[in-house]
């Protein structure tokens, strides 16, 4: 395989990961929205001491997790964005649909 073809595929490959765990990423962030607004009306409701304390582990966990994303979508951003530079020096990619479409995947994951 070409350097070129290499570079291509790789600029596929990291863009659909960054796309991806920024999905996650603001998967997890609504879900700690949601746990939180679940918690804050189990305490206005006077549940159980068990249900909030569990609701409370729950909000933990999804801030765990939030953390969790956002470092690996830092790394494949940075990646990413790695290779994009690399590949916009080479002249035989400049105007690539996959390199135009990782730079447009950088802009929209760009923390």
């Amino acid at each position: 395989m070409s350097d070129t073809a290499a570079t291509l595929r790789q600029l596929k490959i990291k863009s659909g990961v960054v796309g991806r765990l920024k999905k996650e990423h603001e998967l997890y962030q609504k879900e700690l929205v949601d746990q939180k607004i679940k918690t804050d009306k189990l305490v206005a409701n006077g549940a159980e001491e068990w249900d909030i304390k569990n609701s409370g582990k729950m909000t933990e966990e999804s801030e765990k997790m939030i953390k969790d994303s956002e470092e690996r979508l830092g790394k494949a951003y940075d990646e990413l964005r790695q290779l994009v530079v690399s590949a916009k020096k080479e002249p035989a990619l400049a105007q690539e649909e996959a390199l135009l479409k990782a730079e447009g995947i950088l802009e929209e994951a760009a923390l």
